[in-house]
Parts: structure tokens; C-alpha cells; sequence
């Protein structure tokens, strides 16, 4: 159960009324809660951090202290007063409180859209959009023919696929995740409660289906390349066997790397980049009829052995994919050690693995 301090505070005034609780002013930033323990008959978890302290006072009471960071005036507190009162009265009291903590919590939840745009992970659905219509751009055979209807229907095509891929991947992790999240990503829909497995089991088939059914050539049979299916599958295959079992790559360094290399390089940049060749610019000059040239290779391999800048900006991004498979693993130390996840961050140390990747990252801007 999830309770603020302002619940906090009604539910001590509560039991305040049973006799059973006083209140006094308390250190400014701090709230000090005892109560007796034999009230606290169900888990609470309280908004801000907690330390647990020792009680003074024996086996019948439990002290914490909970930090409040915005709070910035002094604060009054429940201090149990030590005041014997009926064991069913206290009882009767807390039942209330809770019952109303409850009533109030259950009607304070997350709009639905606001937990699944969280679900999503708004970073990575973001660079997503983004890659898709910049890769057309590079693409374009001319500045020109970069900026016509085909080209925009031919972006927007592969991006509603390509971002429903993009949250059955980040989905699924967090589906398999969630006791590491709890210690690493406690925010997360699933691991704050905001979201059931069930319900985030059903976004993840439903939008694997409809990706994989939207890229289809016979979805549209000049939007459904060769290019955007090799994104969409080739992303759909490492992205599960990243997070699940029996695969779960993601527990060796040197397979998790590959798969985030593999995607983030080769799969996305040369996909997207044969896409954008075979619909907006087959031609070779953006006119946009959507018929392939002859004199056009619109193959994803024929786009990186044949187009310098498709080659170029796979290697960058397979690069930038190395920096990305070993940084997003800094903050996740402490849950995958305790998980047995062995990631280089686990394994060497978080600074030196922060450190290398700085160096790597800088000398690949500087490098272009």
C-alpha cells in the first residue's frame, strides 16, 4: 500500500481520537513516526526515503524516520503518547483510516494514458521518432526530394510500426524485470504498481502483432519494403532474446552488447536507410513514384556495400550502440548484482566502465 504524508498525518489523527497518538513539532525536513507495532498489520510504504531506527521502547513499537526533501517548514508529527487503550478500539480506528486510505488511494491513480506513455519509455520512443525521418533525410539524393508527400507518408509509414516494435521490446524488459527494477527503477509502471503484469502482458503481444502486421507487404505493397521488415523482425528477435528466458542474452556482457550493436547499428540505420531508398527515392532522384529502379539497389546489404553514407552512419551508430549497451548498465549496478546479472558495470566497477565509454563517446565526435 502506497500512502503519502498527507495520508500519513490523517491516519495518526485517526488513531489520534482513539487516545493513542499525540502530536509534537519535530526537526524541519524530518518526520518522526512511532507507533505501536501491533497497528501495523499490513505493509505501508510512505512517499520519500526511509531509514529504519532502533526503538528505545521494546518489542511493542517500531520508530522510522522519514526524510522529506521539499519540505522546508517545520512539520508536526504522530508521536505515540504511550496512552493504553482498548485493543479493539485501536483496532477499529485503524480499520477506518485504512478503509478511507484506500477509497482515496484507489481514486488518486494514474490515468491509464499517463501510465502507458511511461510504460513506453518515453527516451527511447523519442529517438525512434527522430531516426526515422532524419534517415530519410540522409537518404535523399537531394535536399529537394528530401521534402515531398511521399517521402512524409513513406516516414510515417515505418514509424507507427517501428515505435509499436519499440515499446514490445522496452515492454518486455520491463515485464521480465520487475524484481530488478523494484531496486533499480522503482518509478517504472510495473515495479510503483502503477501498471498489472496482466494488463502490460497485453500492450506488449498487442503491439508486437500490430507492427509486425503494419510492415507486412501486404499491409501495403509499396511501404511494406524489404528494409523496414528487416528492422521490425531483426529488432522483434534480439529484443526477446535480450529479455527472455531461456535466452535472456542480457545476462552476458559480450551477447548483450552484440544485440544493442546489432540493432542500434546495422539493423536500424541500414533498414530504415533501404526503406526510405525503395518508396521515397527509388528513382534516385526523390521523385517518389514508389516503382524500384534497376539502377537502384534498395536490399539492405546492397545499401551497405553500395552507399557510402549508409555505411557510414551504421558504423557510427554501431559505436554509438557499444556506449549505449555499457553506460545504460552504470545506474543498474546494485539490482544486477544481486540478480546475478554479470554486466561489464557489475563485473570491472561502475566508474571505469563510466570512464571508458566518456572517452569513447568523445573520440567518436571528434572522429567525425
Amino acid at each position: 500500500m502506497h500512502i503519502s504524508m498527507k495520508q500519513l498525518l490523517f491516519l495518526t489523527a485517526t488513531l489520534a481520537m482513539k487516545d493513542s497518538v499525540a502530536f509534537q513539532l519535530v526537526q524541519p525536513q524530518f518526520i518522526t513516526v512511532r507507533t505501536p507495532g501491533h497497528l501495523l498489520g499490513m505493509p505501508i510504504t510512505l512517499s520519500g526515503s526511509m531509514k529504519q531506527v532502533n526503538s528505545p521502547h521494546g518489542h511493542g513499537h517500531g520508530q522510522h524516520q522519514f526524510a522529506s526533501c521539499h519540505q522546508k517548514k517545520t512539520c508536526l508529527s504522530p508521536l505515540y503518547a504511550g496512552k493504553r487503550t482498548s485493543s479493539s478500539d485501536l483496532n477499529a480506528s485503524y480499520s477506518v483510516a485504512v478503509a478511507r486510505l484506500a477509497t482515496e488511494s484507489s481514486s488518486s491513480k494514474l490515468p491509464f494514458p499517463i501510465v502507458l506513455w511511461r510504460f513506453t519509455r518515453p527516451h527511447t520512443l523519442i529517438g525512434s521518432a527522430l531516426a526515422i525521418p532524419a534517415l530519410h533525410l540522409l537518404a535523399a539524393p537531394t535536399l529537394r526530394g528530401a521534402f515531398t508527400s511521399t517521402t512524409a507518408l513513406s516516414a510515417l509509414f515505418a514509424m507507427i510500426p517501428s515505435l509499436l516494435m519499440n515499446l514490445y521490446i522496452t515492454g518486455l524488459n520491463q515485464i521480465t524485470d520487475v524484481e530488478i527494477d523494484k531496486i533499480n527503477k522503482p518509478n517504472l509502471p510495473i515495479a510503483a504498481g502503477d501498471l498489472s503484469l496482466q494488463n502490460a502482458t497485453i500492450i506488449v503481444i498487442l503491439s508486437l502483432i500490430v507492427s509486425l502486421a503494419m510492415g507486412s507487404p501486404l499491409a501495403h505493397p509499396i511501404f511494406g519494403t524489404e528494409g523496414l521488415n528487416v528492422a521490425l523482425w531483426g529488432s522483434m528477435i534480439l529484443g526477446t532474446m535480450y529479455s527472455l528466458p531461456p535466452f535472456r542474452l542480457k545476462r552476458f556482457p559480450v551477447l548483450a552488447a552484440t544485440c544493442i550493436v546489432a540493432v542500434r547499428g546495422a539493423i536500424i540505420n541500414a533498414g530504415f536507410y533501404a526503406h526510405a531508398k525503395a518508396t521515397a527515392f527509388a528513382l534516385g532522384a526523390g521523385a517518389g513514384t514508389g516503382a524500384a529502379s534497376a539502377t537502384v539497389n534498395t536490399s539492405v546489404l546492397g545499401c551497405l556495400k553500395g552507399d557510402m553514407k549508409c555505411l557510414l552512419s551504421s558504423s557510427f551508430f554501431a559505436v554509438f550502440g557499444i556506449v549505449i549497451a555499457l553506460m545504460k548498465d552504470v545506474p543498474d549496478a546494485k539490482g544486477d548484482a544481486r540478480f546475478n546479472i554479470r554486466s561489464f558495470t557489475v563485473r570491472i566497477g561502475e566508474k571505469k566502465v563510466f570512464t571508458t565509454m566518456r572517452r569513447l563517446l568523445t573520440g567518436l565526435f571528434f572522429g567525425v
